[in-house]
């Protein structure tokens, strides 16, 4: 029975490479059959139609409606936007220095680069941009303003924009420069002993930035922990991410391993160094914002006990991309393979193979205002090095979870509508100075000025409940309930509207925090808005107890 069994082990092990060859050759011929397809009737298209096409943009199309059949990171890259994928892996690009955004009728500039060409020229947050280099940009969005500003380095443009304050448009020509985003845009020592450093991305270098702050403050410093603030961070270049973990842990530990389909796609990626620090108490901050390279640090850490998560549970980005070259200076962004971490979990949060819902590349990570909205069910279970309890297929769920700042209706409109922002605009054109960044603080002045601001502008909006009760009164009326209930739904839509008449003051602490961080990023920039952001954040707040509490710290890593 048992020769009969290997016998039959035998026979599949060989029919195997014919059964795979068999199945290569089969989807050769459907690649080969397709593109025949295709091109037959895009050359009939072109002959017959009865309207001029195209056929780069259907072409274009075509790529696009084939590849969202897949996952959001797989994406088809034309000359146009290679700019941009550079910009992903390297933090480099050529241009003025300065975050935009659109508002509807203009893209304005939201936040210069303190010490690039945007803020030496001048260039203030709230400049609507009227033309560049004598091309009209109104009603243009971002992404066609942003290649208009790009450049080469050193070559010139021309920016036409209009001020707040002034009937005069302003021209400025500024030379365009090899712009670098900062990995690590603040760092410090707080006087409790903490080194703290806010990490931005994962491009070329970044380890390197991070092992020489730590380093220095441990030089400069009695330190007595270390904090890494992951929020918001999207990810980047995955040697960065294992260099960054191999400064906490031993050389030769493995820090993330990818399958594929390819045999290429398969690696191990281990730590190759001798680490800078195995003993420091060690917190990471993340949120739902932090996401492939962040979580591989993240993750890693928590796999090794080697120091404490805190936040909010991770994006879950467990796929692996690799850009490849394609014909005519085009690329492809192609998944290749999915990694895991030590303990053995995948991150992945969604499986699209199985049509998971879509997340789009245009989803944002990092918006002050967004909270994470899936479940924190329990996947399959893994252990730590000591043997803690950790789940695969949801991110990384922190060790310490902090409950995410949830924002009213009212608070989140005048946000999201730029309310904010064009008081922010307001206030700095009005005031040359304000004090220190960790000491600014909005006093009744200001806010009483912002909410006359905010009325002036006739400031309005719908909450969830008048959306409730305008669907109560349809289902009443078609129901034949709606004479008999309208005396009370008058009055609640006027305890409604009473309501939202003080919305403004109900919900000052919120609204006051992001005012305040606006207006000190006028004056101060990344660092100064950074700095402000620390002085009342319960994330820092609870990395410090455990930091400085060893038996808490643990407790945690070693139950």
């Amino acid at each position: 029975m048992k020769v009969m069994k290997n016998i039959k082990l035998l026979f599949i092990a060989l029919l195997m490479p014919i059964f795979l060859i068999g199945q290569e050759k089969q989807n050769n011929f459907e690649i080969s059959k397709s593109i025949d397809i295709y091109n037959s009737l895009l050359r009939e298209l072109n002959l017959n139609y009865v309207d001029e096409i195209n056929p780069a943009e259907l072409n274009e199309a075509a790529i696009d409606a084939m590849l969202e059949g897949l996952d959001p990171y797989t994406v088809f890259i034309p000359e146009s936007e290679i700019e941009n994928y550079k910009l992903m892996t390297t933090g480099e690009y050529g241009g003025i220095g300065a975050l935009i955004q659109y508002d509807g009728e203009y893209t304005r500039i939201s936040d210069p680069y303190e010490g690039w060409p945007a803020q030496k020229a001048g260039l203030q947050a709230g400049d609507a941009i009227l033309s560049i280099n004598g091309v009209d940009a109104h009603k243009k969005p971002t992404d066609q303003v942003s290649e208009l500003l790009k450049g080469q380095p050193g070559t010139e443009v021309t920016i036409k924009i209009k001020r707040y304050g002034s009937d005069t448009p302003i021209e400025k020509t500024l030379k365009r420069e090899k712009v670098k985003i900062d990995n690590i845009p603040y760092a410090t020592v707080f006087d409790n002993g903490i080194g703290y450093v806010s990490f931005n991305s994962f491009t070329k270098d970044a380890a390197n930035e991070l092992k020489q702050h730590l380093i220095d403050m441990k030089k400069n410093h009695d330190l007595k922990g270390f904090i890494i603030d992951l929020r918001g961070n999207g990810g980047g270049l995955m040697n960065e991410a294992v260099d960054i973990v191999n400064l906490f842990i031993p050389k030769g530990k493995p820090v993330v391993f990818t399958k594929g389909k390819s045999q290429h796609a398969g690696s191990v990626y281990s730590t190759s160094n001798q680490p800078v620090d195995e003993q420091i108490p060690l917190a990471i901050l993340v949120d739902g914002g932090s996401a492939s390279a962040s979580e591989i640090v993240s993750g890693a850490i928590q796999d090794y006990d080697r120091g404490v998560i805190i936040g909010q549970r991770t994006f879950g980005k467990g796929l692996v991309q690799n850009i490849l070259p394609l014909t005519y200076n085009t690329q492809m962004k192609v998944t290749i393979a999915k990694y895991y971490i030590p303990s053995g979990r995948c991150i992945q949060e969604i499986d699209y193979s199985k049509n998971g819902k879509r997340r789009t590349e245009n989803d944002s990570l990092n918006s002050q205002l967004s909270t994470p909205n899936s479940q924190d069910t329990l996947g399959k279970p893994f252990t730590t090095m000591a043997g803690r309890t950790v789940y695969e297929g949801h991110g990384i769920t922190p060790d310490i979870k902090i409950e995410p700042r949830k924002y009213a209706t009212a608070t989140a409109y005048l946000y999201a509508k730029n309310y904010i922002f064009d008081y922010a605009t307001k206030f700095a054109y009005e005031h040359k100075s304000i004090a220190p960044a960790k000491e600014f603080k909005i006093d009744d002045a200001t806010y009483n000025d912002f909410m006359n601001f905010v009325k002036e502008k006739k400031f309005t909006y719908t909450t969830e409940s008048e959306k409730k009760l305008k669907e109560l009164k349809k289902m009443a009326k078609e129901e034949g309930y709606l004479e008999s209930l309208q005396p009370q739904l008058e009055s609640l839509e006027k305890r409604l509207q009473d309501d939202k008449e003080n919305d403004l003051i109900k919900n000052r602490r919120d609204i006051e925090e992001l005012l305040r961080l606006e207006i000190v990023g006028r004056y101060y920039y990344q660092v100064g808005r950074i700095m402000a952001s620390l002085e009342n954040d319960e994330d820092l707040e609870e990395a410090f107890n455990v930091l400085l509490n060893k038996n808490k710290y643990e407790s945690i890593l070693r139950p």
